[in-house]
Protein backbone atom coordinates (compact mmCIF):
# COMPACT_ATOMS: atom_id res chain seq x y z
CA UNK A 1 0.00 0.00 0.00
CA UNK A 2 1.03 3.55 -0.54
CA UNK A 3 1.73 5.87 2.29
CA UNK A 4 1.85 9.22 2.94
CA UNK A 5 4.74 11.23 3.21
CA UNK A 6 4.19 13.94 5.95
CA UNK A 7 5.79 16.05 3.65
CA UNK A 8 3.58 15.67 0.94
CA UNK A 9 -0.21 15.03 1.46
CA UNK A 10 -3.01 13.10 0.01
CA UNK A 11 -3.60 15.30 -3.36
CA UNK A 12 -7.50 13.53 -2.50
CA UNK A 13 -7.19 15.32 1.15
CA UNK A 14 -8.75 18.48 1.54
CA UNK A 15 -6.30 21.52 1.90
CA UNK A 16 -7.36 21.58 5.97
CA UNK A 17 -6.10 18.12 6.78
CA UNK A 18 -2.54 17.71 7.82
CA UNK A 19 -0.77 14.61 8.04
CA UNK A 20 -0.04 14.19 11.79
CA UNK A 21 2.90 14.40 12.88
CA UNK A 22 2.04 12.31 16.40
CA UNK A 23 -0.55 10.13 15.61
CA UNK A 24 -1.01 9.17 19.04
CA UNK A 25 -1.41 12.78 19.79
CA UNK A 26 -4.94 13.98 20.16
CA UNK A 27 -6.11 17.37 19.85
CA UNK A 28 -7.70 18.62 23.05
CA UNK A 29 -10.50 21.18 21.10
CA UNK A 30 -12.13 18.00 19.82
CA UNK A 31 -12.20 15.85 23.12
CA UNK A 32 -13.88 16.08 26.73
CA UNK A 33 -11.32 17.67 28.97
CA UNK A 34 -11.01 14.17 30.65
CA UNK A 35 -9.82 12.08 27.56
CA UNK A 36 -6.38 10.97 27.19
CA UNK A 37 -4.38 7.88 25.64
CA UNK A 38 -2.75 5.70 28.87
CA UNK A 39 0.75 4.37 28.45
CA UNK A 40 -0.62 1.48 26.66
CA UNK A 41 -2.00 3.99 23.57
CA UNK A 42 -5.71 2.98 24.81
CA UNK A 43 -7.96 5.89 24.81
CA UNK A 44 -9.74 6.45 28.49
CA UNK A 45 -12.07 9.06 29.55
CA UNK A 46 -12.12 9.81 33.28
CA UNK A 47 -9.26 6.75 33.74
CA UNK A 48 -11.76 4.26 31.96
CA UNK A 49 -10.49 2.53 29.34
CA UNK A 50 -12.35 2.28 25.97
CA UNK A 51 -11.81 -1.55 25.44
CA UNK A 52 -13.49 -1.76 29.03
CA UNK A 53 -16.42 0.31 28.14
CA UNK A 54 -16.65 -1.95 24.60
CA UNK A 55 -16.32 -5.37 26.39
CA UNK A 56 -19.30 -4.01 28.46
CA UNK A 57 -21.45 -2.24 26.99
CA UNK A 58 -20.77 -3.11 23.27
CA UNK A 59 -20.64 -1.04 20.30
CA UNK A 60 -21.51 1.68 18.63
CA UNK A 61 -21.11 3.04 22.07
CA UNK A 62 -21.96 6.70 22.79
CA UNK A 63 -19.41 7.78 25.70
CA UNK A 64 -20.03 11.20 27.21
CA UNK A 65 -17.96 13.08 30.27
CA UNK A 66 -20.35 14.23 32.84
CA UNK A 67 -17.88 16.23 34.68
CA UNK A 68 -17.40 17.86 30.70
CA UNK A 69 -21.07 18.39 30.31
CA UNK A 70 -21.22 20.29 33.61
CA UNK A 71 -18.17 22.01 32.94
CA UNK A 72 -19.18 23.62 29.83
CA UNK A 73 -23.04 24.56 31.20
CA UNK A 74 -21.31 26.23 33.96
CA UNK A 75 -18.38 28.12 31.65
CA UNK A 76 -21.90 29.53 29.42
CA UNK A 77 -23.71 30.46 32.83
CA UNK A 78 -20.67 32.05 34.58
CA UNK A 79 -19.68 34.16 31.12
CA UNK A 80 -22.54 35.69 30.23
CA UNK A 81 -23.29 36.51 33.19
CA UNK A 82 -20.51 38.01 33.88
CA UNK A 83 -20.20 39.88 30.77
CA UNK A 84 -24.24 41.33 30.98
CA UNK A 85 -24.53 41.35 35.33
CA UNK A 86 -24.24 45.40 35.20
CA UNK A 87 -26.60 45.85 32.36
CA UNK A 88 -29.16 43.83 33.50
CA UNK A 89 -28.23 42.07 35.78
CA UNK A 90 -27.43 38.59 34.12
CA UNK A 91 -28.15 36.17 31.49
CA UNK A 92 -30.59 33.25 31.64
CA UNK A 93 -29.51 29.85 29.76
CA UNK A 94 -31.54 28.27 28.55
CA UNK A 95 -29.78 24.85 27.60
CA UNK A 96 -31.16 23.44 23.75
CA UNK A 97 -32.79 20.22 24.26
CA UNK A 98 -33.21 19.34 20.39
CA UNK A 99 -29.23 18.70 20.97
CA UNK A 100 -29.16 16.02 22.94
CA UNK A 101 -31.59 15.22 25.95
CA UNK A 102 -32.68 12.44 27.75
CA UNK A 103 -33.94 12.27 31.80
CA UNK A 104 -30.57 11.98 33.38
CA UNK A 105 -28.93 15.15 31.07
CA UNK A 106 -31.91 16.98 31.91
CA UNK A 107 -31.35 16.74 36.05
CA UNK A 108 -27.56 17.81 34.97
CA UNK A 109 -28.92 20.85 33.22
CA UNK A 110 -31.15 21.09 36.33
CA UNK A 111 -28.55 21.13 39.18
CA UNK A 112 -26.21 23.20 36.87
CA UNK A 113 -28.73 26.22 37.39
CA UNK A 114 -29.46 26.13 33.43
CA UNK A 115 -32.89 26.62 31.59
CA UNK A 116 -34.27 23.82 29.54
CA UNK A 117 -35.74 24.90 25.75
CA UNK A 118 -37.76 22.12 24.16
CA UNK A 119 -39.27 22.25 20.92
CA UNK A 120 -42.19 19.10 21.03
CA UNK A 121 -44.13 17.28 23.56
CA UNK A 122 -41.59 14.92 24.37
CA UNK A 123 -38.88 16.72 25.02
CA UNK A 124 -41.02 18.89 27.11
CA UNK A 125 -42.03 15.61 29.31
CA UNK A 126 -38.40 14.70 29.65
CA UNK A 127 -38.26 18.03 31.72
CA UNK A 128 -41.13 17.84 33.25
CA UNK A 129 -39.78 14.30 33.92
CA UNK A 130 -36.58 15.16 35.53
CA UNK A 131 -38.32 17.46 38.06
CA UNK A 132 -37.55 20.91 36.07
CA UNK A 133 -39.39 23.79 37.70
CA UNK A 134 -41.83 24.98 35.26
CA UNK A 135 -40.83 28.54 35.56
CA UNK A 136 -37.10 27.48 33.56
CA UNK A 137 -38.70 25.67 30.61
CA UNK A 138 -39.13 27.02 27.19
CA UNK A 139 -41.43 25.49 24.18
CA UNK A 140 -40.92 26.24 20.91
CA UNK A 141 -41.48 24.68 17.37
CA UNK A 142 -43.07 26.36 14.24
CA UNK A 143 -46.25 23.92 14.31
CA UNK A 144 -46.98 23.12 17.75
CA UNK A 145 -50.30 20.85 18.16
CA UNK A 146 -52.76 22.36 20.98
CA UNK A 147 -51.93 19.23 22.96
CA UNK A 148 -48.51 20.41 23.38
CA UNK A 149 -49.86 24.04 24.19
CA UNK A 150 -52.02 22.94 26.76
CA UNK A 151 -49.33 20.74 28.50
CA UNK A 152 -47.36 23.39 28.48
CA UNK A 153 -50.18 26.32 29.74
CA UNK A 154 -50.82 23.48 32.73
CA UNK A 155 -46.76 23.67 33.68
CA UNK A 156 -47.20 27.12 33.84
CA UNK A 157 -43.90 27.67 31.54
CA UNK A 158 -41.45 30.03 31.68
CA UNK A 159 -42.27 30.77 28.26
CA UNK A 160 -44.11 29.91 25.06
CA UNK A 161 -42.22 30.86 22.05
CA UNK A 162 -44.91 31.58 19.08
CA UNK A 163 -43.68 31.13 15.63
CA UNK A 164 -46.46 32.81 13.35
CA UNK A 165 -49.32 34.74 13.92
CA UNK A 166 -51.95 32.09 13.84
CA UNK A 167 -50.03 30.65 16.88
CA UNK A 168 -50.75 33.73 18.96
CA UNK A 169 -53.92 33.46 18.63
CA UNK A 170 -54.01 30.22 19.41
CA UNK A 171 -52.03 30.06 22.43
CA UNK A 172 -53.94 33.36 23.71
CA UNK A 173 -57.72 31.03 23.13
CA UNK A 174 -56.13 28.08 24.81
CA UNK A 175 -55.43 29.86 27.43
CA UNK A 176 -58.26 31.63 27.85
CA UNK A 177 -59.88 28.88 28.00
CA UNK A 178 -58.03 27.44 31.30
CA UNK A 179 -58.30 30.43 32.77
CA UNK A 180 -54.67 31.68 32.63
CA UNK A 181 -52.40 33.46 31.22
CA UNK A 182 -49.47 32.21 28.88
CA UNK A 183 -46.01 33.59 29.38
CA UNK A 184 -45.05 33.87 25.45
CA UNK A 185 -41.97 34.86 23.20
CA UNK A 186 -42.56 35.85 19.98
CA UNK A 187 -40.08 34.52 17.02
CA UNK A 188 -38.64 36.63 15.12
CA UNK A 189 -36.35 36.47 12.00
CA UNK A 190 -33.57 39.41 11.78
CA UNK A 191 -32.25 38.81 8.25
CA UNK A 192 -29.09 37.81 9.13
CA UNK A 193 -27.16 35.34 7.37
CA UNK A 194 -25.03 33.29 9.83
CA UNK A 195 -21.81 31.62 7.94
CA UNK A 196 -22.78 28.31 8.24
CA UNK A 197 -24.88 25.53 6.56
CA UNK A 198 -27.96 26.61 4.10
CA UNK A 199 -30.11 23.92 6.36
CA UNK A 200 -29.08 25.34 9.53
CA UNK A 201 -29.42 28.61 8.39
CA UNK A 202 -32.21 29.80 10.54
CA UNK A 203 -32.90 33.92 10.37
CA UNK A 204 -33.14 34.55 6.66
CA UNK A 205 -36.62 35.13 4.88
CA UNK A 206 -37.10 32.19 2.74
CA UNK A 207 -37.72 29.57 5.86
CA UNK A 208 -40.23 27.92 8.08
CA UNK A 209 -38.86 29.63 11.53
CA UNK A 210 -40.11 33.18 12.26
CA UNK A 211 -41.90 36.51 11.93
CA UNK A 212 -40.32 38.78 9.75
CA UNK A 213 -39.00 41.88 10.49
CA UNK A 214 -39.80 43.38 6.95
CA UNK A 215 -42.92 45.61 5.89
CA UNK A 216 -44.98 43.41 2.71
CA UNK A 217 -45.40 45.66 -0.05
CA UNK A 218 -47.66 45.12 -3.04
CA UNK A 219 -46.25 44.43 -6.63
CA UNK A 220 -43.83 46.92 -8.21
CA UNK A 221 -42.95 48.28 -4.84
CA UNK A 222 -39.14 47.72 -2.31
CA UNK A 223 -39.97 45.34 0.64
CA UNK A 224 -38.05 46.86 3.96
CA UNK A 225 -37.36 47.30 7.14
CA UNK A 226 -40.34 47.99 9.26
CA UNK A 227 -41.37 51.44 10.50
CA UNK A 228 -45.03 51.68 10.87
CA UNK A 229 -46.16 48.54 12.64
CA UNK A 230 -47.23 46.53 9.81
CA UNK A 231 -44.90 43.47 9.57
CA UNK A 232 -45.36 40.54 10.31
CA UNK A 233 -43.59 40.58 13.84
CA UNK A 234 -44.95 44.28 14.49
CA UNK A 235 -48.27 42.64 13.94
CA UNK A 236 -47.83 39.96 16.55
CA UNK A 237 -46.77 42.05 19.04
CA UNK A 238 -49.78 44.67 18.70
CA UNK A 239 -52.00 40.84 18.86
CA UNK A 240 -50.19 39.38 21.70
CA UNK A 241 -50.23 42.26 23.37
CA UNK A 242 -53.94 42.85 23.35
CA UNK A 243 -54.84 39.34 23.51
CA UNK A 244 -55.87 38.36 27.63
CA UNK A 245 -54.54 35.06 27.71
CA UNK A 246 -50.70 36.28 26.92
CA UNK A 247 -48.74 37.48 28.98
CA UNK A 248 -45.67 39.06 26.67
CA UNK A 249 -42.40 38.95 27.73
CA UNK A 250 -40.84 39.71 24.64
CA UNK A 251 -38.74 38.73 21.79
CA UNK A 252 -36.41 35.85 20.14
CA UNK A 253 -34.20 35.15 17.74
CA UNK A 254 -31.74 31.93 16.38
CA UNK A 255 -29.59 32.99 13.58
CA UNK A 256 -28.24 29.50 12.81
CA UNK A 257 -26.13 26.94 14.19
CA UNK A 258 -22.16 26.44 14.21
CA UNK A 259 -21.40 29.41 13.90
CA UNK A 260 -17.92 30.96 14.84
CA UNK A 261 -17.92 35.07 14.62
CA UNK A 262 -19.57 36.80 16.69
CA UNK A 263 -20.84 39.52 13.92
CA UNK A 264 -23.88 37.93 13.37
CA UNK A 265 -25.00 37.31 16.86
CA UNK A 266 -24.32 41.06 17.17
CA UNK A 267 -25.85 42.58 14.34
CA UNK A 268 -29.07 40.63 15.35
CA UNK A 269 -28.84 41.46 18.73
CA UNK A 270 -29.34 44.89 17.78
CA UNK A 271 -31.92 44.76 15.08
CA UNK A 272 -34.07 43.10 17.27
CA UNK A 273 -33.44 46.22 20.11
CA UNK A 274 -34.25 48.50 17.24
CA UNK A 275 -37.73 46.46 16.67
CA UNK A 276 -38.20 46.48 20.83
CA UNK A 277 -38.01 50.24 20.71
CA UNK A 278 -39.99 50.62 17.94
CA UNK A 279 -42.80 48.70 20.03
CA UNK A 280 -42.30 51.23 23.11
CA UNK A 281 -42.64 54.34 20.50
CA UNK A 282 -46.12 52.64 18.95
CA UNK A 283 -47.49 50.59 22.43
CA UNK A 284 -45.80 53.03 25.22
CA UNK A 285 -44.66 49.10 26.48
CA UNK A 286 -40.86 48.25 26.95
CA UNK A 287 -40.81 44.21 26.72
CA UNK A 288 -38.81 43.09 29.69
CA UNK A 289 -36.76 40.38 27.68
CA UNK A 290 -34.89 39.38 24.74
CA UNK A 291 -33.66 35.67 23.61
CA UNK A 292 -30.69 35.72 21.03
CA UNK A 293 -30.97 32.22 20.80
CA UNK A 294 -27.90 29.80 20.53
CA UNK A 295 -25.69 28.09 17.46
CA UNK A 296 -22.41 28.53 18.94
CA UNK A 297 -19.67 26.67 17.06
CA UNK A 298 -17.29 23.57 17.91
CA UNK A 299 -14.58 22.00 16.93
CA UNK A 300 -15.31 19.11 14.64
CA UNK A 301 -11.94 18.92 12.64
CA UNK A 302 -8.42 20.75 13.21
CA UNK A 303 -9.73 23.55 10.94
CA UNK A 304 -12.22 24.50 13.41
CA UNK A 305 -12.17 27.22 15.66
CA UNK A 306 -14.61 27.72 18.08
CA UNK A 307 -15.04 30.73 20.25
CA UNK A 308 -14.42 30.87 24.11
CA UNK A 309 -17.77 31.61 25.61
CA UNK A 310 -16.74 35.06 27.50
CA UNK A 311 -15.26 36.16 24.06
CA UNK A 312 -18.71 36.32 22.76
CA UNK A 313 -20.33 36.91 25.62
CA UNK A 314 -18.50 40.21 25.63
CA UNK A 315 -18.95 41.36 22.22
CA UNK A 316 -23.02 40.43 22.27
CA UNK A 317 -23.11 42.94 25.89
CA UNK A 318 -20.92 45.88 23.99
CA UNK A 319 -23.78 46.26 21.28
CA UNK A 320 -26.45 45.40 23.60
CA UNK A 321 -25.32 48.05 26.17
CA UNK A 322 -24.13 50.57 23.03
CA UNK A 323 -27.51 50.39 21.36
CA UNK A 324 -29.81 50.65 24.57
CA UNK A 325 -28.19 53.84 25.09
CA UNK A 326 -28.37 54.94 21.57
CA UNK A 327 -31.97 54.13 21.70
CA UNK A 328 -32.93 55.34 25.23
CA UNK A 329 -33.92 51.76 25.70
CA UNK A 330 -33.95 50.16 29.10
CA UNK A 331 -31.68 46.88 28.62
CA UNK A 332 -33.78 43.84 28.58
CA UNK A 333 -33.03 40.77 30.94
CA UNK A 334 -31.08 38.36 27.69
CA UNK A 335 -31.80 34.88 27.41
CA UNK A 336 -29.40 32.48 25.28
CA UNK A 337 -29.81 29.08 24.04
CA UNK A 338 -26.11 26.86 24.49
CA UNK A 339 -26.49 23.27 23.12
CA UNK A 340 -24.13 21.83 20.89
CA UNK A 341 -21.82 24.44 22.69
CA UNK A 342 -22.24 22.60 25.53
CA UNK A 343 -23.24 18.44 24.95
CA UNK A 344 -20.72 18.53 20.93
CA UNK A 345 -17.78 17.81 22.78
CA UNK A 346 -18.38 16.31 25.73
CA UNK A 347 -19.51 12.91 23.90
CA UNK A 348 -17.07 10.50 21.48
CA UNK A 349 -18.71 7.70 19.28
CA UNK A 350 -16.67 4.10 19.70
CA UNK A 351 -17.00 1.87 17.03
CA UNK A 352 -15.50 -1.73 16.27
CA UNK A 353 -13.60 -1.52 12.66
CA UNK A 354 -14.29 -4.83 10.06
CA UNK A 355 -13.80 -4.58 6.85
CA UNK A 356 -10.75 -2.40 4.81
CA UNK A 357 -10.11 -2.12 1.02
CA UNK A 358 -8.00 0.37 -0.53
CA UNK A 359 -9.05 2.22 -4.34
CA UNK A 360 -7.14 4.10 -6.48
CA UNK A 361 -9.03 7.75 -7.75
CA UNK A 362 -8.07 10.22 -10.08
CA UNK A 363 -7.35 13.65 -8.45
CA UNK A 364 -9.28 15.25 -10.77
CA UNK A 365 -12.21 13.58 -10.50
CA UNK A 366 -11.84 13.49 -6.87
CA UNK A 367 -12.83 17.72 -7.34
CA UNK A 368 -9.41 18.56 -7.93
CA UNK A 369 -8.02 21.15 -10.70
CA UNK A 370 -7.33 19.10 -13.69
CA UNK A 371 -4.06 17.57 -13.72
CA UNK A 372 -1.93 16.97 -16.85
CA UNK A 373 -2.07 13.50 -16.27
CA UNK A 374 -5.17 11.60 -15.95
CA UNK A 375 -3.26 8.47 -15.38
CA UNK A 376 -2.12 9.29 -12.35
CA UNK A 377 -4.19 7.88 -9.44
CA UNK A 378 -3.55 7.84 -5.74
CA UNK A 379 -5.04 5.67 -2.75
CA UNK A 380 -7.88 5.93 -0.58
CA UNK A 381 -8.29 3.27 2.38
CA UNK A 382 -11.84 2.69 3.07
CA UNK A 383 -12.50 1.31 7.14
CA UNK A 384 -16.13 0.13 7.62
CA UNK A 385 -17.11 0.20 11.33
CA UNK A 386 -20.28 -1.75 12.87
CA UNK A 387 -22.24 2.10 12.65
CA UNK A 388 -23.04 4.43 10.73
CA UNK A 389 -25.66 6.66 9.12
CA UNK A 390 -28.00 5.13 11.57
CA UNK A 391 -26.76 6.68 14.74
CA UNK A 392 -24.97 9.75 13.03
CA UNK A 393 -26.95 11.18 10.33
CA UNK A 394 -24.95 14.63 10.25
CA UNK A 395 -22.39 13.60 7.29
CA UNK A 396 -25.62 12.95 4.75
CA UNK A 397 -27.99 15.09 5.91
CA UNK A 398 -25.18 18.26 5.66
CA UNK A 399 -21.76 17.37 4.54
CA UNK A 400 -20.38 17.52 8.40
CA UNK A 401 -17.07 16.69 8.58
CA UNK A 402 -15.81 14.75 11.65
CA UNK A 403 -12.61 13.13 12.45
CA UNK A 404 -11.81 9.79 14.42
CA UNK A 405 -8.00 8.05 15.74
CA UNK A 406 -7.39 4.50 16.60
CA UNK A 407 -8.52 4.17 20.00
CA UNK A 408 -7.58 0.80 21.47
CA UNK A 409 -4.16 0.68 20.84
CA UNK A 410 -0.89 3.18 19.81
CA UNK A 411 -0.76 3.89 16.63
CA UNK A 412 2.00 2.05 14.57
CA UNK A 413 1.74 2.23 10.69
CA UNK A 414 2.65 5.13 8.77
CA UNK A 415 -1.47 7.27 8.12
CA UNK A 416 -2.94 6.43 5.02
CA UNK A 417 -5.43 8.87 3.95
CA UNK A 418 -9.48 6.93 4.67
CA UNK A 419 -12.75 7.12 4.39
CA UNK A 420 -14.62 6.12 7.93
CA UNK A 421 -17.78 4.56 6.41
CA UNK A 422 -20.69 2.63 7.72
CA UNK A 423 -22.23 -0.87 7.02
CA UNK A 424 -25.73 0.34 5.42
CA UNK A 425 -26.74 -0.10 2.28
CA UNK A 426 -26.27 3.34 1.14
CA UNK A 427 -22.98 4.34 -0.88
CA UNK A 428 -23.25 8.25 0.96
CA UNK A 429 -22.81 6.14 4.38
CA UNK A 430 -19.64 8.38 5.57
CA UNK A 431 -19.29 8.85 9.15
CA UNK A 432 -15.53 10.69 8.29
CA UNK A 433 -15.07 11.79 5.08
CA UNK A 434 -11.73 11.96 5.26
CA UNK A 435 -8.87 10.90 7.89
CA UNK A 436 -5.43 9.88 8.30
CA UNK A 437 -5.43 6.29 10.09
CA UNK A 438 -2.56 4.29 10.37
CA UNK A 439 -1.61 1.73 8.26
CA UNK A 440 -2.50 -1.23 9.78
CA UNK A 441 -5.65 -0.15 11.02
CA UNK A 442 -7.90 -3.34 10.59
CA UNK A 443 -10.41 -5.80 11.60
CA UNK A 444 -11.33 -5.72 15.69
CA UNK A 445 -9.12 -1.91 15.82
CA UNK A 446 -12.13 0.16 18.31
CA UNK A 447 -12.44 3.90 16.33
CA UNK A 448 -13.16 6.84 18.58
CA UNK A 449 -14.77 9.73 16.48
CA UNK A 450 -15.15 13.25 18.85
CA UNK A 451 -18.07 15.49 18.59
CA UNK A 452 -20.71 13.31 18.69
CA UNK A 453 -22.44 14.45 21.62
CA UNK A 454 -25.13 17.08 19.76
CA UNK A 455 -27.52 15.95 17.09
CA UNK A 456 -25.94 11.94 16.75
CA UNK A 457 -28.37 10.01 19.14
CA UNK A 458 -31.11 12.44 18.54
CA UNK A 459 -30.90 11.96 14.86
CA UNK A 460 -30.41 8.22 15.00
CA UNK A 461 -32.62 5.63 13.16
CA UNK A 462 -33.17 2.25 13.06
CA UNK A 463 -32.25 2.21 9.41
CA UNK A 464 -31.98 -1.40 7.61
CA UNK A 465 -33.03 -2.74 11.43
CA UNK A 466 -30.43 -1.52 13.08
CA UNK A 467 -31.02 -0.95 16.63
CA UNK A 468 -29.72 2.54 17.98
CA UNK A 469 -26.77 2.67 20.48
CA UNK A 470 -26.73 3.09 24.09
CA UNK A 471 -25.50 6.27 25.70
CA UNK A 472 -22.79 5.81 28.67
CA UNK A 473 -22.13 8.74 30.87
CA UNK A 474 -18.99 8.29 32.97
CA UNK A 475 -17.84 10.38 35.67
CA UNK A 476 -15.29 9.95 39.12
CA UNK A 477 -13.83 6.35 37.19
CA UNK A 478 -17.02 5.26 36.74
CA UNK A 479 -19.73 4.11 33.39
CA UNK A 480 -22.97 3.89 33.36
CA UNK A 481 -25.64 3.68 31.38
CA UNK A 482 -27.91 7.00 30.40
CA UNK A 483 -29.97 5.64 27.41
CA UNK A 484 -29.98 1.90 27.36
CA UNK A 485 -29.22 0.84 24.00
CA UNK A 486 -31.92 -1.26 21.97
CA UNK A 487 -32.23 -5.08 21.10
CA UNK A 488 -34.51 -7.08 17.92
CA UNK A 489 -36.71 -7.46 20.69
CA UNK A 490 -37.19 -3.28 20.93
CA UNK A 491 -37.87 -3.51 17.10
CA UNK A 492 -40.44 -5.98 17.12
CA UNK A 493 -42.50 -4.94 19.98
CA UNK A 494 -44.16 -2.45 17.57
CA UNK A 495 -44.39 -4.71 14.93
CA UNK A 496 -47.81 -5.72 14.75
CA UNK A 497 -47.86 -9.48 13.21
CA UNK A 498 -50.53 -11.43 12.28
CA UNK A 499 -52.03 -13.58 14.76
CA UNK A 500 -51.47 -16.80 12.77
CA UNK A 501 -48.11 -16.12 12.18
CA UNK A 502 -45.78 -18.42 13.47
CA UNK A 503 -42.23 -17.12 14.07
CA UNK A 504 -38.63 -19.00 12.65
CA UNK A 505 -36.25 -20.05 14.56
CA UNK A 506 -34.11 -17.16 14.39
CA UNK A 507 -37.04 -14.90 14.82
CA UNK A 508 -37.91 -16.30 17.69
CA UNK A 509 -34.61 -16.22 19.18
CA UNK A 510 -32.78 -12.76 18.74
CA UNK A 511 -29.67 -12.34 19.65
CA UNK A 512 -30.27 -9.95 22.48
CA UNK A 513 -27.04 -7.74 21.67
CA UNK A 514 -28.44 -7.37 17.79
CA UNK A 515 -26.54 -4.67 15.45
CA UNK A 516 -23.81 -4.56 18.42
CA UNK A 517 -20.44 -5.96 18.65
CA UNK A 518 -19.97 -6.71 22.22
Amino acid sequence: MTVVDPTHPSPLAPDWLSVPAEPARLDAKLWAEDVARGSDGVLRIDGVSVADLAAEFGTPLFVMSERDFRTRAATFRDAFDDAFRDLCGGVDVFYAGKSFICTEVAHWVREEGLGLDTCSGGELAVGLRAGMPGNRLGLHGNNKSAAEITRAIDADLGRIVVDSLQEVALVGDLAVERGRRANVMIRLTPGVHAHTHEFIATAHEDQKFGLSLTTEQGPGQQDGQDDGGSSPAARAVADALAHPGINLLGVHCHIGSQIFEPEGFELAARRLLVFLAGVRDRHGVELPELDLGGGYGIAYTEADQPRPAAEIARAMATVVGSTCRELGLRVPRISIEPGRAIVGPTTFTLYTAGTTKTVRVDAAANGSEVVQDTSVTHPRRYVSVDGGMSDNARPVLYGADYSAVLASRTPEGPPVLSRVVGKHCESGDIVVRDVYLPEDTGAGDLLAVPGTGAYCWVLSSNYNYLARPPVVAVVDGAARLIVRGETEEDLFRRDVQRETAQPSPAVAAPDPGASQTA
